[in-house]
């Protein structure tokens, strides 16, 4: 069951939809939301969406490729941010509407007969056992109520979630809470195709580019400013003319939002897990509050797949929060440290913070660190279902994402590496010759085990036929990054596509083990996928 229709509720359905489990999908409002929200979606949840097969579908809503230029009181810019790499295969930021992803996402749905919506229904009364979790549903238009349970339950129901409130898991954190007015316009004047980031102590500002030529501001309160005050349309007008042309535009929505830095203490209570913002709570300034919901549905999904088609250990399980909680506070602090330059607390602090950035531009290190967004830490597991090979972190590329290169089959078709790769785990054997440097043996035993294999050779190798699929890095992406002095080993994914394990590649068989941990034993409750929609699911 999954309780909570947002970005996050809604991805995990797809993807559990997709891994052929009946999914019981509850949400209290009659639709997805219609009012603007996030508004940035950055390369790993584009590759999320990659995953679940409607990547192109969403690249139609997006605006691929903005940036973020910061600017001083007097209008200056003094640091621009314009990513160019494309490490997962995609831009590190697009612009997009929520409303119109969400709508996306739903009808992803309606791909799966295996996948029952109930918009309009609202969960309560939350109980679980050793075999199901538990709750009644009630029609909030008809008080009608029904039983429902399932084998799990994802909480993704906001961050007042009523489902973590019931079971008493506190939000831990900082005491940063600020409030921001968001206004969004119909239409924009302003043709700037970039964030801009007004830097100003008298009144920070975001003025953020969307699709379809709208745009959207958000101004720092403060303490004491009144909020009928601060969103009657004369003083908001008034705020629009002091940073562009929009000061006239028609409002789509006028808000006043307090933005928190938090993250609950347990992500997981038996059979019920939190996904979303029901998990972490992320201040707006580095766009990471909806991407880490969408991260936390790619990690959470495939395992919930394993639990239910077979016996998994609690570790296994635990495994979720031990992974995606770091990270999320990473985010978190990502955030907070951004929004120190967003919001100099007086002048001399800006000036300060302006003139720190204008040293760094004299070395191209520091200018290529923040003008690529190299600031932004890569998404790496440190705990969890992965086994480190020994090197130190920085060198290692165990728990990372796997980049995404352009790869070329022998006929000279190209793709992205995800395309060619199945859902399930993976052994990539990348070396210059990788039809010698893997054994029959063990490819055998890797293929035995439900494991793909296939190669990768460097870009300046030529693909030959092979007992595997090989292909070659076409971009070059590996032989330019970290994954060099990784030639000639043979690469275990997981079904999120992170690296848990490294062997040589004449070593291979040696990845079996790990790839038993990955997979779910056989289950004395059977191999069924998930519970039948009529019988357990709904009664």
């Amino acid at each position: 069951m999954i309780v909570g229709a947002g970005p996050t509720g809604l991805t995990v359905g797809n993807f559990l939809g997709r891994m052929g489990l009946s999914v019981l999908l509850i949400e209290r409002n009659l639709m997805t939301v219609q009012e603007p929200r996030a508004v940035s979606i950055d390369d790993e949840s584009m590759r999320t969406m990659q995953a679940i097969g409607l990547h192109e579908v969403v690249r139609g809503i997006v605006a691929s490729g903005s940036g973020s230029h910061y600017l001083s009181p007097s209008g200056r810019t003094f640091l621009t941010v314009e990513p160019t790499s494309q490490v997962y295969g995609f831009n590190q930021r697009n612009a997009f509407q929520q409303p119109e992803l969400e709508q996306v996402l739903r009808d992803g749905l309606t791909r799966y007969p295996n996948v029952q919506q109930f918009f309009g229904w609202e969960f309560d009364g939350l109980g679980q056992d050793e075999n199901y979790a538990r709750g009644t549903i009630r029609k909030t238009e008809t008080g009608e109520t029904r039983q429902v349970a399932g084998r799990y339950l994802v909480a993704s129901d906001g961050g007042r979630s009523p489902i973590r409130t019931s079971l008493g898991i506190e939000m831990k954190g900082s005491t940063f809470a600020e409030r921001w007015l968001i206004i969004d316009l119909f239409k924009t004047d302003n043709r700037f195709r970039h964030t801009q980031v007004y830097c100003d102590p008298a009144r920070p500002c975001l003025a953020l580019p969307r699709p379809a030529g709208i745009r959207r501001y958000e101004f720092m309160l403060f303490p004491g400013e009144d909020e009928r005050t601060v969103t009657d349309h004369g003083f908001v007008r008034s705020l629009l003319a002091r940073v562009g042309p929009d000061a006239d535009g028609e409002f789509r929505r006028i808000a006043v939002y307090t933005f928190h830095a938090r993250l609950a203490e347990r992500w997981r209570s038996g059979r019920v897990f939190l996904a979303g913002d029901a998990a972490h709570l992320t201040p707006p300034f580095a766009g990471q509050g909806m991407n880490s919901g969408l991260r936390d549905a790619h990690n959470l999904a495939w395992k919930l797949a394993e639990a239910v088609r077979g016996s998994v250990s609690n570790e296994f399980l635990d495994s979720y929060m031990a992974e995606r909680g770091p990270h999320a506070w990473d985010m978190i602090k990502l955030a907070l440290r951004m929004g120190t330059v967003i919001m100099p607390r007086n002048r001399f602090k800006a000036w300060l913070i302006r003139s720190a950035f204008q040293i760094l531009k004299v070395y191209p290190a520091a200018r290529d660190y923040f003008g690529q967004m190299k600031y932004k830490l890569k998404p790496r597991l440190r705990a969890g279902l992965i086994w480190p090979d020994g090197c130190k972190e920085r060198r290692s590329v165990v728990g990372e994402l796997m980049p995404q290169p352009i790869v070329e089959d022998i006929d000279g078709k190209r793709s992205l590496l995800d395309e060619r790769l199945e859902d399930g785990p993976a052994v990539i054997v990348y070396d210059a010759f990788p039809d010698r440097a893997l054994s029959s043996e063990s490819l055998s035993a890797l293929r035995e085990a439900g494991v793909q294999v296939i190669g990768i050779t460097p870009e300046w190798n030529n693909v030959v036929l092979a007992n595997f699929p090989v292909y070659r890095d076409a971009s070059g992406l590996l032989s330019h990054s970290g994954f060099k002095c990784y030639l000639g080993s043979a690469l275990l994914l997981r079904r999120d596509r992170y690296i848990a394990g490294v062997t040589p590649a004449g070593e291979a068989d040696k990845l079996m083990p790990w790839v038993h941990l990955l997979r779910a034993s056989p289950s004395p409750l059977g191999a069924t996928p998930a519970l039948e929609p009529h019988q357990l699911a709904l009664k």
